[in-house]
């Protein structure tokens, strides 16, 4: 049977499921306020992180936190006016900070985001976008071997997802790369990752070919979901109603209201990302990397390279901060102090984070018709493929190959 399927957010998730529910045989209305694939799909850093399964909640972070915040050399910050309506989702995010719950997060993160490059690669198959994929070795920089080792949990959580990692030291870092410091003395080399050229651009031509093929583009602000007895919902926009078999929320760090209205209480946040992309550089690194000493990607795209990493909390409504860019320049400086470059673009952006670091991905429990597809903190791009083709297959009412029980929306019934 064709349903019609009204997806809010049109970002990689939701326009990924576009695409994908197309595939299927299905029609697809895509709701924005904004133009597909800006927010975080526009500002990511651009690795297909296949490897990126651990949560940022390892053990120890309680007792580094308030060094990190009080330090303008470490990537946290945070909008200290805001922190009163942060502790409730902070004290439920520190609660997982322990091993027995990275290792079940991380089990759950990893089947999203494991085979990231396979699964870029056939959505954008012949949708126009495959160009901006680029299969790549991913590279996580660290001083010395002794370094490397204080991340030895963080690496056995990859070893126990099946993942697998070269060591370089010394010579060979250089030998790898020659633009980076002699102060970085130890690199761990995973291959089979990749990277997307322009993260922007992609998501717009995915979005495209969905249109091209009978997709209707909405740019309207759901302003609310009405709840229809045992038929699906409807969707009151500022563009008037919309009529659908089901619905979607794909909103990303928007998504809470509206999953309220669904009764439902997300305990989702705000991870405010910045990125600085520096134009017309003189050297572009081979592949991007992860610079363990300021926890900050280092990603080469069309033209320019993309630094990206920083976490602020703030809220959704707080101006840009200064103090994220500046410690991204001064990182920069000393991963690659021979870099120059001709201008500068500076971005701020919105990472939906749900406390306990795991997405929503599948039906709302009791309302029929409804779904969720968010919460993927730093990961969206990469799990955004996988997480369209698991949803498509849930709305066709196909079983998937996956067991989705820990992405399931009944942990936030109120």
């Amino acid at each position: 049977m064709t349903k019609t399927v009204a997806i809010i957010g049109a970002g990689i998730v939701g326009v990924s499921t576009a695409i994908w529910m197309q595939r299927e045989g299905h029609k697809v209305i895509l709701i924005d306020k904004a133009a597909p694939g800006e927010g975080a799909s526009h500002g990511n850093g651009g690795v297909l992180a296949s490897c990126s399964m651990v949560p940022v909640t390892v053990p120890g972070l309680l007792r580094k936190a308030p060094r990190m915040l009080f330090s303008p050399d470490m990537p946290l910050f945070l909008k200290w006016a805001y922190l009163p309506k942060l502790l409730p989702w902070l004290t439920k995010y520190l609660s997982h900070a322990n091993e027995r719950d990275v290792k079940r997060i991380a089990k759950a993160v990893g089947e999203i985001v494991g085979d990231s490059l396979a699964e870029h690669q056939a959505l954008a198959a012949g949708t126009g976008a495959e160009h901006f994929i680029v299969p790549a070795d991913y590279l996580f920089l660290y001083r010395d071997r002794a370094h490397y080792e204080e991340d030895a949990f963080g690496w056995s959580i990859r070893a126990d997802c099946g993942f697998e990692w070269e060591e370089l030291e010394g010579p060979a870092v250089a030998d790898y790369d020659s633009g980076y410091s002699p102060d970085i003395g130890f690199a761990a080399k995973l291959t089979n990752h990749g990277r997307i050229t322009d993260p922007g651009r992609y998501v717009k031509a995915l979005a495209a070919h969905a249109v091209a093929n009978g997709a209707e583009f909405i740019q309207a602000e759901v302003h609310r979901i009405n709840r229809n007895g045992d038929g699906p919902p409807s969707l009151e926009t500022s563009s008037g109603q919309i009529e659908a078999d089901d619905i979607l929320i794909a909103t990303g760090a928007w998504s809470k209201p509206l999953a309220d209205q669904l009764g439902l209480n997300v305990p989702l946040e705000s991870e405010r990302g910045y990125h600085l992309e520096l134009w017309e550089p003189n050297f572009m690194p081979r592949s991007p990397v992860m610079v363990a000493s300021g926890k900050f990607v280092i990603t080469p795209m069309e033209g320019r390279i993309r630094l990206a990493g920083v976490v602020e909390f703030g809220g959704l409504e707080a101006s840009p901060s200064k103090a994220p860019i500046e410690l991204l320049k001064r990182n920069i400086r000393a991963a690659m102090p021979g870099l120059t470059w001709k201008r500068e673009v500076e971005w701020m952006g919105h990472r939906p984070a749900p406390s306990d670091s795991i997405p929503a991905i599948g039906p709302v429990p009791g309302v029929k018709g409804a779904w969720l597809g968010f919460g993927h903190h730093h990961i969206g791009l990469t799990g955004g493929p996988k997480t369209g083709r698991l949803l498509a297959q849930m709305i066709s009412a196909k079983k998937t190959n996956l067991d989705l029980s820990p992405f399931s929306a009944a942990r936030f019934q109120q």
